[in-house]
């Protein structure tokens, strides 16, 4: 059964095609600021793992504020990194005030500015809030069975009951990915993503 599994996950990958998985609004956090907003010497406590590799929701949640709003309960991903990130959707942005650039994950240099709390404390960030550019996770061996580069742009049709095509997708390649694409909730709703949804990569519309 296993090997029947493995050769249709493989049959589907060579047809370019790719779990599309939707990201909830959630926080990035530095080791330091994971202290101001639970407490000294509190870190991330892992809840359940995610579809990469080393990446993990946290049991911990913060509340962000933004001029007009708050949005209470906002997950929490791990490990720490070097730089603290807030990803949301655009409709987030509206709700709570906020302005955030479309940005490839770690790029915050210029982004929105937001105030996170935690129960020890809060944090202005003057900078770490983005609008998520919807990407590919590709690994290595992939990427060369489908001729796809790191850093390249292409189209992906979505298979679900209202088709959506998204154009400038990012593809990003490493050994340490999984297969899979990434859109936030408001890229889910406009295409009618609902559990296991795949996309089609669209060779001829690469960019």
């Amino acid at each position: 059964m296993e090997q029947l599994i493995q050769k249709v996950l493989d049959t589907m990958t060579q047809a370019g095609l790719v779990e599309v998985e939707v990201s909830a609004r959630h926080v990035h956090l530095t080791e330091q600021d994971v202290e101001l907003l639970f407490g000294k010497g509190a870190a991330l406590h892992e809840k359940r793992p995610l579809s990469q590799k080393g990446q993990y929701l946290s049991e911990e949640r913060v509340t962000l504020i933004g001029p007009k709003g708050r949005k209470e309960r906002v997950a929490v991903l791990g490990p720490v990194r070097s730089a603290t990130q807030v990803e949301l959707s655009v409709s987030d942005c509206v709700a709570l005030g906020v302005k955030a650039p479309l940005r490839e994950s770690g790029d915050v240099d210029g982004s929105g500015p937001i105030t996170i709390e935690g129960p020890a404390g809060s944090i202005s960030i003057p900078q770490g809030t983005i609008v998520a550019h919807n990407h590919i996770h590709v690994p290595t061996d992939v990427a060369r069975r489908l001729q796809l580069s790191d850093k390249e742009r292409v189209s992906v049709k979505i298979l679900s009951e209202r088709p959506v095509t998204f154009d400038d997708v990012i593809i990003r390649v490493s050994d340490a990915f999984n297969f899979r694409m990434h859109i936030d909730f408001d890229e889910a709703n406009a295409a009618s993503v609902s559990g296991f949804t795949l996309g089609k990569i669209i060779a001829g519309e690469k960019k």
